[in-house]
């Protein structure tokens, strides 16, 4: 199944991989390899993982503290989000308007 990003959420991810980059260019290639594993899974089998708000699903990434917060639609995946765990749970509820 295709997917594609909200802008917000093609931001968040931008933004995380300029932060790792600044650290350690290779914890930024580190991070993007855990993105695109995770969006992998998720399209492997994008209704395993769990529901926390109406439609909206989360599948935690693997090594960083991040999850991709995503919506079934009819011929996509849609990803609304790239959140990092310790921020604001529901600062992305706004991009589903």
């Amino acid at each position: 199944m295709k997917y594609v990003f909200h802008p917000d959420a093609l931001t968040e991810y931008s933004e995380a991989v300029q932060y790792y980059l600044q650290q350690q260019k290779d914890l930024a290639q580190s991070f993007i390899n855990a993105i695109e594993n995770t969006i992998y899974r998720i399209r492997e089998s994008p209704n395993r993982y769990p529901i926390i708000d109406d439609d909206i699903r989360r599948c935690l990434t693997q090594k960083f503290p991040y999850a991709i917060l995503y919506s079934v639609e009819k011929d996509y995946i849609l990803i609304i989000a790239i959140m990092h765990c310790s921020r604001e749970p529901n600062y992305w509820q706004s991009r589903l308007r």
